[in-house]
Formats: structure tokens, C-alpha cells, sequence
């Protein structure tokens, strides 16, 4: 799997567990559901910042939307992929 489809799974995974996280709060307030989803949501953030760097390609754009909570790893994705890889 190349780093770009790695981001734009990463960038799915933290939208999505921000979402379940976000209607769990709104619905029931299951303190397992967030004890759970909580960590996931916090790793996925921080796969997709990491990975985010090394898709950058000397563009600060790409790490730099990664930051952003929720929807920013599919930002990033959609940056990077617009960045051409040099050598090609």
C-alpha cells in the first residue's frame, strides 16, 4: 500500500470515529463507547498527522490541513494527491 492510500483510509477512520463518538454523546453517553472509541479516534489523529508529513512532498499544505480534527486527514489526502511525485 503506497503512503496516499494510507492517508486516505487513515483520513476515514478518524472522520468516523470522530462521528460515533460525537453521536454517542448526543444519544446514550456510554462511558464504553468513548472509552473505546476515545483512544481510536486519538490514534487515528495522530497516524494521519504522521503520515500526512510523509506524503507532504515539501508541501506544507498537506501536513498542515492534517491538523485539522475530523476532517482534515481526508483534506490531506486530497492535497497530496494533486502534489506531483517528483521523478515521474
Amino acid at each position: 500500500m503506497s503512503p496516499l492510500s494510507i492517508l486516505k483510509w487513515l483520513g476515514v477512520v478518524e472522520m468516523v470515529t470522530l462521528a460515533l463518538m460525537l453521536l454517542n454523546l448526543a444519544t446514550v453517553h456510554q462511558p464504553g463507547i468513548s472509552s473505546v472509541l476515545g483512544p481510536l479516534h486519538g490514534l487515528a489523529y495522530t497516524c494521519t498527522v504522521i503520515t500526512a508529513v510523509l506524503c507532504a512532498s515539501g508541501q506544507h499544505r498537506v501536513w498542515g490541513l492534517s491538523l485539522l480534527p475530523g476532517i482534515g486527514g481526508w483534506l490531506a489526502y486530497r492535497a497530496a494527491a494533486r502534489v506531483p511525485v517528483p521523478g515521474q
